[in-house]
């Protein structure tokens, strides 16, 4: 890790001690523009970082991409070939959103070349792909992060406030679903999200980890399971043009959906509670439903993305029986006013994301772990794992540990 230079110090504000991070990015698509974004704005909202992050080079196999990178967002240098992020001497983090069957084959190289990696969820289209991962990173000693960003929510971060502090009591009960309409469509196209051989596993990867992680976040590890899974599509158009939000046409022929839609389960927590957990990506109604409910013996909370802004509180206070109130995100709550001042002013995704790249680049300049690391991506794939296994035996499975 080189130091910034005189100019950049004065530039961002005269700390000598600021480190900078030489940041390589490989896949341009949503999430790698929403990264790159969100960098961007790192000196604007953050000016006690300890950082300051250059956008070194880009790669991506669109070359339309290639050029916006460069010329809209910033990167000193662009190419097709993604061996020049990883090689290049300027780089000191990879941050990878490429589809997710690539992962195992970037994490590797990158670490093999002694960068640091965050990556996009869920390190790996399969667990064993991410154990894989996650001891090749181990073994080179690098941090590593993961891009469970609904972690950040403010609220999210409150509700985990209030459960570690004991005001719910003792938890009971946890409810987690993800649940998007996003191909509720039979049209949308065939993208890489519904194959086996690139995006690995469907919903239970897509958006069960999501929901998995939030709930062994806020009460720990969960160790056993019983579930199904389920493709309610099976066939998509495959000349449509586009990610898996566009839309194809009758006459387009077709191809396998080889993945599943849907994915559910019962479990138990190592606590003692007990949860069910759910996630669809053809479910019709909800639009981006990352939710959950948890249930303890003095009280309750309830979060949904929808209404990012907004918590479900009970506590069972002097008078039972006095229901929900709603609390509203504001600048008491963790880095909410960073973005936005007072109460109920809101704050959106990629503001989360903001929030992610500022806590894993504080964690690269202080040269410590990061949460969520590969450590936490591996907690969520061995519960996919048994879940996995429970869908051929039939019955509950133990999580691995």
């Amino acid at each position: 890790m080189t130091q910034a230079t005189p100019a950049a110090e004065v530039l961002g504000g005269g700390r000598s001690s600021r480190t900078r991070i030489g940041i390589g990015l490989i896949g341009f698509g949503w999430l790698g523009q929403a990264h790159s974004r969100s960098l961007g704005r790192l000196p604007t909202l953050f000016a006690d970082r300890e950082f300051d992050a250059e956008l070194v080079i880009c790669a991506d196999t669109e070359p339309a991409r290639l050029e916006e990178a460069v010329g809209a967002f910033g990167y000193a240098e662009a190419a097709a070939d993604w061996r020049r992020v990883v090689e290049h001497p300027g780089v000191d983090v990879v941050v990878i959103a490429a589809p997710n069957m690539l992962h195992l084959a970037l994490i590797e190289a990158a670490v093999a070349a002694g960068k640091d990696v965050f990556c996009e969820k869920p390190v790996g289209g399969t667990p064993e792909q991410t154990e894989r991962a996650a001891a090749a990173a181990r073994s080179a000693g690098v941090i590593t992060g993961v891009g469970y960003n609904y972690r950040w929510a403010p609220l999210v971060q409150y509700a985990a406030q209030l459960i570690a502090g004991g005001q719910l009591g003792e938890i009971t009960n946890y409810r987690g679903r993800f649940f998007s309409m996003y191909g509720s469509d039979p049209l949308g196209p065939l993208s890489w999200r519904y194959r086996l051989d690139e995006a690995g596993h469907g919903a239970s990867t897509d958006l069960l980890s999501h929901a998995v992680d939030l709930g062994t976040m806020l009460l720990g590890p969960i160790t056993r399971v019983v579930g199904a899974t389920e493709t309610f599509i099976s066939e998509r158009p495959v000349s449509a043009s586009g990610t898996h939000y566009g839309r194809g046409s009758a006459g387009d022929p077709t191809g396998a959906v080889t993945n599943e839609d849907y994915a559910g389960m019962l479990c138990e927590f190592a606590s003692g509670a007990r949860g069910t957990f759910e996630a669809s990506r053809t479910i019709v109604g909800p639009e981006s439903q990352m939710a959950f409910d948890v249930h303890g013996t003095r009280g309750a909370l309830s979060w949904n993305l929808e209404r990012m802004n907004e918590l479900q509180v009970y506590l069972a206070e002097d008078v039972p029986h006095t229901g929900y109130r709603t609390v509203f995100g504001g600048e008491r709550f963790p880095y909410h006013g960073h973005f936005v001042p007072g109460s109920a002013n809101g704050i959106g995704f990629e503001d989360l994301v903001v929030i992610e790249d500022f806590e894993f680049l504080t964690s690269v300049a202080a040269r410590r772990q990061h949460r969520p690391g590969f450590e936490d991506a591996l907690a969520f794939v061995r519960v996919q794992a048994a879940l996995l296994e429970s869908c051929r035996s039939g019955g509950w499975e133990n999580v691995a540990t």
